[in-house]
């Protein structure tokens, strides 16, 4: 009986989570900067801009891409079709009750727990104004108590100096801060 050769090409089938992220990754390169951070004029890709990079590579190599929120944490995920096996990076996001506030915090993770997942090569460009969206966690005060001190103020029963100390733990409306500027 006679050997067949086998080439070698044959018998290297990539298979698994590993080698097809292998594989897209080298594909991948740099993401290109789509987006300019209005505040610090710096440009950066932004979530849109990355997925529109990252996932067409993905899915030629039989991946799934994921972003899933969950009790507060939100989680990239990609999985290989084939083995169902997967990788995931995830990060729980801060206590806001602004919806605007809370939109920009988790596009901003979903950003980022991308990034970090593929160690895809990117500028931390927008940082500052997403800390600043997750430090901004005071309690707001209502206007009837905030109308209150103001009268407070005017019966002479409470100094501004006071007023404005005692406010300074919550976080006020643009109105409230105006009047505060009055004073």
């Amino acid at each position: 009986m006679k050997k067949e050769e086998v080439k070698v090409e044959e018998l290297v089938k990539v298979t698994g989570l590993y080698p097809k992220l292998h594989a897209a990754k080298q594909k991948i390169g740099k993401v290109v900067k789509n987006s300019t951070n209005p505040h610090f004029k710096n440009k950066y890709a932004d979530i849109n801009g990355l997925i529109e990079t990252v996932e067409p590579v993905l899915l030629e190599q039989g991946l799934l891409l994921l972003q899933p929120i969950a009790e507060g944490v939100v989680s990239t995920l990609i999985i290989d079709i084939e083995s169902g096996q997967s990788v995931v990076s995830s990060m729980r996001l801060p206590e806001i009750q602004d919806p605007q506030k809370i939109g920009s915090a988790v596009t901003y993770y979903r950003r980022y727990t991308l990034q970090s997942l593929l160690s895809l090569q990117a500028e931390d460009d927008d940082a500052n104004s997403a800390s600043a969206t997750v430090k901004n966690t005071k309690p707001s005060i209502d206007q009837v108590r905030f109308e209150n001190g103001l009268s407070q103020i005017e019966e002479g029963k409470l100094t501004p100096e006071a007023f404005k100390k005692a406010l300074s733990g919550f976080q006020l409306t643009d109105l409230q801060t105006k009047s505060l500027l009055l004073l």
